[in-house]
């Protein structure tokens, strides 16, 4: 069959535009270097600020509150209510220098601090002289959690004897119905007493002002299931 010139010079640029297709790759985008997104069912976590301390001894070399041994050369740290793994990138607001640290243990306890560094990551945003440093906490990952795994209590109270935890425990339960005793292990060791067990961290911050009220200090904590005693 003969093909007449005008079907000839429409199929020409067709033809072309075929080849050029082919012969050409598809240009990838560059891999990302952020962390892996959060899982869906993760909670949406704000930016967190407050005052950072730092902690290594008595408590180096002893067991943290997710049950690993505490090395105070290690880029970890302490937070009340972030989930044990969660990682967390924090800046020195006075320097600008940041580090990201693994959350591992349970702290700081003292009003207006949000986090307890370990020794090396004071070190990398300079803060071993001044103790402390205003900081800003940004979650980089989260830990996939079971749904039991989310409960709150709140911190009443925590005493070197243990027969005071004892004695502000069998009160609570009284109280409230629901107290336990959590060791932090160090020399000496640190008896702290949570009370409740909520499914919010909002639920458990009501009970912390009512338990303020009382005690003139209380600190939500996150309800640890490997930590009541």
């Amino acid at each position: 069959m003969r093909i007449g010139a005008a079907t000839l010079v429409l199929a020409l640029p067709l033809l072309c535009l075929s080849v050029s297709s082919c012969g050409k790759k598809k240009r990838l985008p560059p891999a990302s270097a952020s962390p892996a997104p959060l899982p869906s069912t993760a909670p949406v976590l704000n930016a967190e600020s407050g005052l950072a301390s730092w902690y290594g001894y008595p408590y180096h070399g002893r067991r943290a509150a997710n049950g690993e041994i505490y090395d105070m050369e290690q880029l970890t740290a302490a937070h009340r209510t972030l989930p044990f793994g969660t990682w967390v990138h924090v800046t020195n607001l006075t320097n600008e220098k940041t580090v990201d640290v693994r959350i591992t243990d349970r702290g700081p306890f003292v009003d207006g601090r949000v986090i307890d560094l370990s020794h090396a990551a004071a070190r990398v945003i300079d803060m071993i002289g001044p103790g402390v440093a205003r900081v800003r906490l940004d979650i980089l990952s989260l830990p996939q959690l079971p749904a039991m795994a989310n409960l709150f209590a709140v911190q009443a109270g925590a005493f070197k004897d243990r027969s005071r935890a004892d004695t502000l425990r069998a009160e609570m339960e009284r109280q409230y119905g629901s107290a336990r005793i959590v060791l932090r292990d160090g020399a000496p060791p640190l008896w702290r007493v949570v009370v409740g067990q909520e499914a919010s961290q909002s639920r458990a911050g009501r009970l912390a002002e009512q338990l303020r009220s009382e005690l003139g200090n209380a600190f939500v904590v996150r309800l640890d299931q490997s930590a009541g005693q």
